[in-house]
């Protein structure tokens, strides 16, 4: 055997080496698994079908939106802390809001709650306009570099959720991730004809709604108990 094919059958050993070892593979593709394994047990079991949805929570690396203490966790079957009071929603719930959404990719999308912008990477994987109000700075400026380093062109802003975002307005979806006692007016007015609305409303007892706008009257269903933080701000005034 010349020199020349010595070299490469000792690169090519070396390269097997690292392929078969998980501490020198790309921790990514541990991730991946973890994220397919998420949807397959806790997503597509409880009832989940739309396919985009399902592609989209697949896709998203939900372990970029915690704090590196919970990243083991991020593709368990519960919500995690994300500091501040508030926390990332459970994977389910994400999604089963999303699909409740049934969203085009025409369709424009107001979130309430930005948090760590999970939900946001989740919705801007599905449509073109995602629009994200949160009521902590800190968060906002968080999700915003986060879903920036990721690629995700999502309009964020802090301020209070309760008054939507008139200037963006007529939204075709909203969705909000923080629970109202009552469902804001301000929302109502910015969802378009035809368009949705997914929250959750309530104190002790919460619910998960959907509202829609049908010939200009709100048409409204209970879908599951739920729990979520609190909607802060001007709603609790």
């Amino acid at each position: 055997m010349g020199f020349t094919n010595s070299i490469c059958w000792l690169i090519l050993l070396i390269m097997i080496g690292f392929a078969d070892n998980p501490a020198l593979s790309d921790s990514s593709d541990i991730y991946l698994k973890d994220r397919h394994k998420m949807v397959d047990s806790q997503i597509i079991r409880r009832g989940v079908k739309d396919k985009h949805v399902l592609e989209a929570m697949k896709k998203v690396p939900r372990h970029k939106f915690v704090p590196a203490n919970v990243t083991n966790y991020a593709y368990e079957d519960e919500p995690l802390p994300i500091g501040y009071g508030q926390t990332i929603s459970q994977p389910y719930i994400v999604a089963l809001m999303t699909e409740l959404l049934e969203l085009e990719q025409d369709s424009r999308v107001l979130e309430i709650g930005t948090g760590s912008g999970y939900q946001a990477a989740i919705l801007a994987e599905l449509v073109d306009s995602v629009c994200s109000i949160e009521i902590i700075c800190e968060l906002a400026d968080r999700a915003d570099s986060t879903l920036a380093d990721l690629g995700y062109k999502v309009d964020v802003i802090c301020g209070d959720g309760y008054r939507g975002w008139p200037e963006k307005a007529p939204f075709d979806a909203i969705i909000v991730t923080a629970a109202p006692d009552e469902i804001p007016q301000p929302l109502l007015d910015q969802l378009a004809e035809g368009g949705r609305l997914v929250i959750p409303v309530g104190t002790l007892r919460q619910e998960l709604k959907l509202i829609r706008k049908e010939n200009g009257k709100i048409k409204e269903m209970n879908v599951i108990p739920v729990r979520f933080v609190p909607m802060t701000g001007e709603i609790e005034k």
